[in-house]
């Protein structure tokens, strides 16, 4: 391979029909019929394809992958937290001078249908995205981090955690925890969901005592 080919990036058979959402077999079939063939087909028989084919059939350019920085915190009382963090992830992506946008959300750690971070899975899915950086590894989700991660893989985008310290305001922890509380109890019926539901008010009046008590100290 010579000039700009050197510079390409190849997808196996399988790797590009998950990108482009069709079956490997589909691809063997437009290969037969001359619909699209592989960049080069290996001498044992492997298909590759390049970017170029790529950006053909989804009609994105590769080289124009973005970074993507994603801040999330828990509720509407945390605007300022938000606001923060926005900033922070602002300020370490443009000190590696690259080109990014910023999507942020309001909501649970451990809800998966919050706007933005479907926006993101859905450009990922797309590759329109070379990287996502959050500020700490729970911005990004609560539990399944790992699944997402996986998923970004799979069109070679990398997630980049800033901080890795552990790190979560109690005020967030024990939304998350009402929130799986109170899904469960919803399945429990008798003296289990009353337990469910008692359990779910204390932990909320812990929290406004606590709250509370902040406040009167932050004051005296």
């Amino acid at each position: 391979m010579k000039g700009s080919d050197a510079l390409s990036k190849y997808y196996s058979i399988h790797e590009f029909s998950k990108i482009i959402g069709v079956s490997a077999q589909t691809l063997r079939n437009w290969d037969s019929n001359g619909k699209l063939h592989p960049h080069h087909t290996t001498t044992s028989g492997y298909r590759y394809y390049s970017d170029e084919q790529l950006s053909q059939v989804m009609n994105v350019n590769p080289g124009n992958r973005i970074t993507i920085g994603y801040c999330r915190v828990s509720s509407h009382k945390q605007k300022d937290d938000l606001e923060r963090q926005i900033d922070d992830v602002k300020t370490y992506l443009m000190a590696k001078g690259q080109p990014f946008e910023i999507i942020s959300d309001i909501g649970s750690g451990i809800n998966y249908k919050k706007k933005g971070l479907q926006e993101l899975i859905k450009r990922i899915s797309q590759n329109q995205v070379e990287k996502v950086v959050v500020l700490y590894k729970d911005r990004l989700l609560r539990f399944g981090f790992e699944l997402v991660e996986y998923i970004a893989s799979l069109y070679n985008c990398e997630i980049e955690i800033i901080d890795n310290t552990e790190k979560s305001e109690q005020q967030e922890l024990v939304e998350d925890l009402v929130q799986i509380i109170t899904v469960f109890s919803c399945k429990l019926q008798g003296k289990r969901a009353n337990k469910a539901k008692k359990l779910v008010q204390e932990l909320i009046q812990e929290e406004e005592n606590d709250g509370k008590s902040h406040k009167s100290n932050v004051s005296t």
